[in-house]
Formats: C-alpha cells, structure tokens, sequence
C-alpha cells in the first residue's frame, strides 16, 4: 500500500533526523497514527490554512529544519503556487512537498478536490522536482531521493492504490524512466506515470504483449537521452497519465520527441474540461476515458491508423 509505505518511510527519516518536521493542513490524521506517536515534538498541524502552512515550512527549512508539507494534491500544490514559487523554489530551500489523492480519487467531492493540472502548474517553476510514483516501492524511493537531495520537490501520489508494479525495492536515479516491462519488438512502448503505469501492464500483458513499458516516477528532472533513446527505438509511443494531457507527461515526451526523433505519440489523459458529474473513482476513469477498455480501444484505433 502506497500510504503504508509513506507511513513507515516517513517515520524512519523522522527517527533518524530529529531536525524533520512534517506540517500537514488539517488532513491525514489516522495516516499519521505512527508518526505522532514515535515523534511528537515534529508533527505540526497548520490547520486549513495552506498558505500560511508553506510560508512556515520555507521559515523553518531557513533554520535548518527539513519541511516535509502535506495535503491534498488539489491544494499542495495548487492553492499554494504562489508561495512555493517565492518562498520555496525561488531560494531553492529543501522542503518536500506532498500532495495525496492526486486525479481522481477523491471522486464524491466533485471538481473542487480533484486534481488534474498539477504536474502543469508546477513543471513551469524553477528550480522545482516532480515525483510521480506508481507504487509502494517507487515511493519509497522517491521519498529517499526528495529526502537526501535536499532541494524543493513536489511528490504526486495518487491514493487510488491500484496494486504493485515491482515485486521488490527499486533504486531511483533522478530523472530515469523505470523499465517494467520488455517487449519482443520495437513497434510499440508505453510510458506512464502514477497509477496509470498499473493499467499500462495490464493493458500490455493482455493486448499488446510485444509491447515495453516504462515507468515515469520522475517528471521533473527528466532523463531527455533516455526518452530520446525510447523514441529511436519505437515506431509508436503512447503515454498514459491520470492528468490533463494539457501539460503533463504526455506533453514532456512530446517536446523531448520533437527535438530528437520524432514519433507517433498517442497521448491519453483527460481533456480540457472538468467532470460533468460526481461518482465513484472507478466511474470518473470511464467518464474521462481512462479505464482499461476505453484505453485499449484508443491505442487499437490508434495504430490502425499508421
């Protein structure tokens, strides 16, 4: 589980650093159970009041503290942009941002808690890492890697938790893309991040079997000679993200293709629009066309028109 990993990871760092400090905006309380009770005197709770909350993290990382700021994607980070991007990012302080629930998982609260626009908003910013991983194990990583580099970064998790990728730890080099799955051509690669990877190798494993598939647990720094080096070895590209295609990962794989090899990108995400209704996490995936059948049918429609 993906909030049982961040649990025990941030625990752990917490125990062996007592200058860390996790400030959340009123959110996560039994996620914090443990937190709480190994390390009470680092636990601040800011209340729904976002802004003042980075503001207070960028004061304390200047005091040598390590901010480790939580809430809900739909407003860490997009509330605060303003305040990351002037009290975080422009003196390139190390606090860790974090936003749970990221896409659609807080589906029954309709538009104002779901968040589709944050890798853009935030890809813009200097000086500003994005983490974006697709299970327990490349969390963990990420939360290591955010941890020891000791700079600004925004780290996406998609509370749906739709089941692990790797079967073990995975080392993380900042800015590769993972590979999940080998294919036996070079016709065809898929590229994901978040829980769309786990849709990816499924679609994959039952469709398109010759196909790779690559894991994107880092959207900012990104490796360009690595997605340069996919692209000259693909004749088609589909990026799958659970985002706007306006910005996201699918815009990032773009940009590097039409500099180096450009290729046929099918890129899958939610269009330019909000929901038009409130329901359940698994309804808004097919209202917006990323559950496994609409997927599938794109990417069939997609290479029949070569």
């Amino acid at each position: 589980m993906m909030r049982a990993a961040f649990s025990e990871t941030l625990v752990r760092l917490g125990l062996a650093n007592p200058d860390l400090l996790l400030l959340t905006g009123d959110h996560g309380y039994s996620l914090f159970d443990d937190f709480r009770r190994h390390c009470p005197n680092q636990y601040i709770n800011a209340g729904i009041a976002e802004q003042n909350m980075v503001g207070m993290a960028a004061g304390l990382a200047r005091q040598g503290f390590v901010p480790i700021v939580y809430g809900l994607s739909a407003f860490v980070p997009i509330r605060v942009l303003e305040q990351i991007k002037l009290d975080i990012a422009h003196d390139q302080l190390g606090v860790i941002l974090v936003g749970d629930g990221a896409g659609f998982v807080y589906s029954h609260l309709g538009t104002s808690h779901q968040s589709m626009e944050d890798i853009a908003c935030t890809r813009a910013i200097p000086h500003l890492g994005i983490l974006s991983p697709s299970d327990a194990c490349e969390l963990t990583a990420c939360m290591e890697s955010a941890y020891a580099a000791k700079k600004p970064a925004y780290l996406r998790i998609g509370k749906s938790d739709r089941g692990p990728v790797h079967q073990s730890s995975v080392g993380l080099n900042i800015g590769d893309l993972l590979m999940v799955k080998q294919g036996d051509a070079s016709d065809l690669s898929f590229i994901a991040t978040g829980s769309m990877v786990r849709t990816a190798t499924e679609i994959a494993a039952t469709s398109f079997p010759e196909a790779s598939v690559w894991s994107v647990p880092t959207i900012k720094p990104i490796n360009s000679r690595q997605v340069a080096a996919i692209c000259a070895q693909s004749t088609h590209l589909v990026v799958i993200e659970e985002h706007s295609v306006m910005g996201g990962l699918g815009s990032i794989i773009a940009e590097i293709a039409a500099e180096n090899v450009p290729r046929r990108i099918l890129r899958i995400g939610t269009d330019d629009r909000f929901s038009e209704y409130c329901g359940s996490y698994d309804y808004l995936l097919r209202e917006h066309g990323l559950d496994r059948e609409s997927v599938t049918k794109r990417i069939h429609s997609f290479l029949s028109n070569k």
